[in-house]
């Protein structure tokens, strides 16, 4: 148990580190939230209601988390490829969830930058005034809100192992996210058939929870059914990564040439 921690711990440090100071991933987790927030913000302001932008200046925060995840969640794979080091990967010792779980936990984390970045952003330059009734509560439902976004990208990141084109199915599920996930409208102005898909995302009953706790009310319901379908999410992405690392061994498709 200790030597799988461990192992979590360095995989995962080792990897923040390698996305910390990269000038790509750099640029990318610095401009793309706060081009997104901007544009989101404006739409806002053309009605001139407070509520509305402290509405809206939650949601952008949080959405950069999402942004954070999407397209390298599907990539994963697909870079380890192109280095030349997914048969590296797949053959060591370690389960091949446990490699996979702490790169999408450090891009999660990185994304959290997006979230003070775009507080400080809709203070400053769209005067938002963000009042939280309970920190400590803030504070849980934000950490949640970024582990159920890295297991959702765990997930994710499994499921496109045999796809060529993965970073498309990234960017096809990072916008429509941002209005499934209840960042920047109410889930009730969704059509009907499209709101169950809400409701199996765990980062839409985070984004409740994270707006609860900072009006007052209680965030533990919305929490709790976050932490079930995160939990689930890890237990799916789990299986599957054994199965198909498998499939794509018998096959002789992990290389996908």
């Amino acid at each position: 148990m200790t030597a799988r921690l461990r192992q979590l711990w360095i995989c995962y440090w080792l990897q923040f580190k390698v996305m910390a100071i990269s000038p790509f991933e750099g640029f990318l987790s610095i401009s793309f939230p706060l081009m997104f927030a901007t544009s989101a913000l404006l739409v806002y302001r053309v009605e001139n209601d407070p509520t509305a932008m402290v509405y809206a200046g939650l949601g952008a925060a949080v959405m950069g988390i999402w942004t954070a995840m999407m397209v390298p969640a599907c990539t994963l794979l697909s870079r380890e490829r192109w280095a030349g080091t997914l048969e590296l990967v797949v053959a060591a010792p370690t389960p091949f969830s446990m490699v996979l779980l702490p790169s999408t936990l450090a891009s999660a984390t990185l994304g959290l930058y997006s979230v003070v970045a775009t507080m400080l952003w809709g203070w400053l330059v769209f005067g938002i005034e963000l009042t939280i009734a309970s920190w400590p509560l803030f504070v849980l439902s934000l950490m949640m809100a970024c582990v159920t976004i890295a297991m959702l990208g765990f997930l994710l990141s499994v499921t496109a192992i045999r796809y060529r084109t993965s970073w498309a199915l990234g960017a096809a599920l990072e916008y429509p996210g941002w209005l499934l996930c209840g960042f920047l409208i109410p889930l009730g102005l969704l059509p009907g058939v499209l709101q169950p898909l809400s409701w199996v995302l765990a980062p839409t009953w985070a984004m409740a929870a994270i707006r609860e706790s900072a009006a007052g009310g209680s965030p533990w319901g919305d929490l709790a059914v976050c932490l079930a379908l995160g939990t689930a999410y890890a237990a799916l992405a789990a299986y599957l990564s054994t199965r198909l690392v498998d499939s794509a061994r018998k096959h002789a498709t992990l290389a996908l040439t």
